[in-house]
């Protein structure tokens, strides 16, 4: 089931309905942490179960996802990356967050929500697979890739040519949400792009 846009009454035009994909969906259709609750969109839903009736049943998995480069304004994904890949497996993270990053429009935003690595629901629960934390959001960043031999950062150029920045981030006693822009092209005049 699609959820309809937004209507703003004014005597102006509305604004432009944003495109929003909400992944891991399972049956929400609402967005938990919308900073534009004021801009009207199009939700577009995304699980690997039919029962829960997505617009777009996928396992996240497999790679690339069955949706076109730069389409989404938004993509939120609440509580689903720990769900995704495995532990220690580079390269199915920067796969799933490839996808992010092909999706997402120029100036496009990523919100996501997962438990704390430090929260007793982090490891706790048998189908976590894997701990995002505030410093696993930093190899997402091309700008960080300069602490590359001046620290003992990993260097993750041959596989990742993405750029999420970190707009913000937000740890309650179990959850860490954050929020991640697209920079398109990369802030970095050198990466390599595959």
């Amino acid at each position: 089931m699609k959820t309809e846009p937004q209507t703003m009454i004014s005597a102006q035009a509305a604004p432009a309905s944003r495109k929003v994909l909400l992944i891991g969906c399972g049956t929400r259709r609402t967005l938990d942490f919308d900073a534009n609750r004021d801009q009207p969109f199009t939700l577009t839903t995304l699980d690997l179960v039919p029962s829960h009736k997505p617009d777009i049943v996928w396992d996240l998995n497999v790679c690339p996802w069955p949706i076109e480069d730069n389409s989404y304004d938004e993509i939120h994904g609440y509580e689903i990356l720990e769900h995704l890949g495995a532990q220690g497996h580079a390269y199915s993270f920067f796969e799933q967050f490839k996808e992010i990053y092909r999706i997402l429009k120029p100036g496009g935003m990523f919100v996501g929500s997962c438990p704390r690595w430090d929260s007793v629901w982090a490891w706790g629960d048998p189908s976590h697979v894997r701990i995002i934390n505030e410093g696993t959001l930093h190899f997402l960043d091309a700008v960080g890739y300069d602490d590359v031999g001046k620290t003992a950062q990993t260097d993750f150029r041959h596989i990742w040519n993405g750029d999420l920045s970190k707009i913000e981030v937000v740890k309650s006693e179990h959850q860490m949400l954050f929020r991640l822009h697209a920079h398109k092209p990369s802030r970095r005049p050198d990466w390599v792009t595959s």
